[in-house]
């Protein structure tokens, strides 16, 4: 049995799944709502404020399944009762960002300034917290999925180089530095 996929998923007080026709999950919370297809052969139960989620075989195909929709599933419950966040910091001189809206401008030392649409499920704010510090993007959402990948493509506009470590970072990461050129030895 899959030890994520065994455990179950509890529904915080506020949160409704339902199972609708074709396999679909529906999740509605205060913060917003959610929907997933489900493979097939996977069954989602719903037992008072749990949730459970079956295979049918101990097939490898089944079991990778039955982990990744509990997990699915249990993104989607924390996300509608919860949300989640991304930081990203601006490491870089003259490198800066700013709201507008929904729309992100960036300076990235590039020879013009870069506007990124977030869609409107996603919520950025832009703050420098001292004089001289980097500044740092929060991206807020209820959609775990969607935020990764416009977090990872906001990343991908000035990766983080290894020798100064200039680029965009998320907040916490650990990068791998590498040394530059050093004097040739004789």
């Amino acid at each position: 049995m899959s030890r994520i996929g065994k455990l179950p998923v509890n529904l915080p007080s506020g949160v409704t799944l339902t199972i609708e026709p074709g396999n679909v999950v529906k999740v509605k919370g205060p913060l917003g709502e959610l929907v997933q297809k489900v493979d097939a052969d996977i069954t989602v139960e719903v037992e008072g404020s749990t949730v459970k989620v079956t295979r049918p075989t101990d097939q490898p195909r089944h079991r990778s399944m039955h982990g990744l929709y509990r997990s699915l599933i249990q993104n989607m419950v924390t996300g509608v009762s919860q949300g989640f966040t991304i930081k990203q910091e601006f490491v870089g001189v003259g490198y800066r960002c700013e709201v507008k809206g929904q729309i992100i401008e960036m300076s990235l030392g590039y020879s013009h300034d870069i506007h990124f649409m977030i869609p409107a499920e996603i919520k950025a704010s832009a703050e420098v917290l001292k004089k001289g510090a980097n500044p740092i993007l929060t991206l807020t959402s209820y959609d775990k999925q969607l935020l990764g990948m416009v977090a990872a493509k906001i990343r991908s506009l000035r990766k983080p180089e290894p020798y100064k470590g200039k680029g965009i970072k998320f907040v916490g990461e650990q990068l791998r530095r590498k040394a530059g050129k050093s004097a040739s030895a004789k």
